[in-house]
């Protein structure tokens, strides 16, 4: 039951961004408590809705703090210069290198 009790979650989110791992499909799709998630912790972008995935400020909140969750982001957030530079600034070339190297990124160089 508290996996989907979203004032639980917001809560557990905000002590562990990694929490959001237990929360419903529901909460993980809740904009709220993901980017509550993603200040904490930068991985938890990969427990969140696809839509969320898809969402400019919870990725770029997202790899402030773990660049490499980039290839959890969008297609479209990936080609974003913004959100690329965000990451590479984090130390993770891995991340730039993957986003360059597939045809769909959009992103040129």
């Amino acid at each position: 039951k508290l996996r989907a009790d979203g004032e639980f979650m917001l809560e557990a989110v905000k002590q562990c961004g990694y929490a959001v791992v237990y929360a419903s499909a529901e909460l993980r799709a809740d904009r709220e408590i993901v980017l509550e998630a993603v200040k904490k912790n930068g991985t938890a972008l990969v427990y969140a809705s696809d839509e969320l995935r898809a969402d400019r400020v919870i990725v770029l909140e997202a790899v402030k703090h773990c660049g490499y969750v980039l290839v959890y982001a969008s297609a479209e957030l990936r080609a974003k210069r913004e959100i690329v530079l965000e990451a590479v600034k984090q130390g993770n070339r891995a991340a730039l290198r993957l986003n360059l190297h597939r045809p769909s990124s959009g992103m040129t160089v």
